[in-house]
């Protein structure tokens, strides 16, 4: 998991309601609301890293057909205690194999990392008063799930039966 300094990011959202103006020669690691991205997209050049910040009310579907053309997806959770972001991000990593940069911004909790990660997660801006430390130790405390997840979707037992038995936990 990659904890990104929003001081330090190299990804710069694009303010304003019209999005980027149209530029002989646009800039790399532009982070588009997911409105300025449907207008500019047609026109946008392919190979250049681009990201995209999505609602956690928005249908993942609507990006489809983009996913190529896209390194970051921005996932935002407005309360801890909204999981939209998590369905969001699981259909991308399950359903169409999204390899770029899933990221979770707003109210993220070190509380929630283990989940983030099991979902498709793989880099977080923690809330302000969350600690990096904490956030770190925290994706250590369990050695393996019982359930699969977006990386493997075998549960526990058939991993193990391909284990020798002195390493089964």
């Amino acid at each position: 998991m990659k904890f990104i300094d929003t001081h330090q990011d190299a990804w710069h959202q694009v303010i304003g309601e019209d999005g980027p103006k149209p530029d002989p020669d646009p800039r790399p690691h532009l982070l588009l609301s997911l409105e300025q991205w449907h207008a500019v997209r047609d026109h946008w050049p392919a190979g250049l890293a681009t990201g995209v910040i999505v609602p956690n009310d928005a249908d993942i579907e609507t990006l489809e057909q983009d996913l190529p053309r896209l390194s970051l997806i921005v996932l935002q959770f407005p309360k801890w205690v909204d999981g939209r972001a998590y369905s969001q991000a699981r259909l991308l990593r399950s359903r169409y194999r999204y390899a770029g940069e899933v990221r979770a911004i707003g109210d993220v909790l070190v509380d929630m990392l283990q989940l983030l990660q099991r979902t498709g997660f793989d880099a977080v801006v923690l809330r302000h008063d969350q600690s990096i430390n904490a956030a770190q130790r925290a994706l250590g405390f369990f050695p393996a799930h019982y359930q699969g997840d977006t990386q493997d979707n075998r549960p526990w037992f058939l991993k193990s039966a391909e284990q020798p038995a002195a390493q089964v936990l």
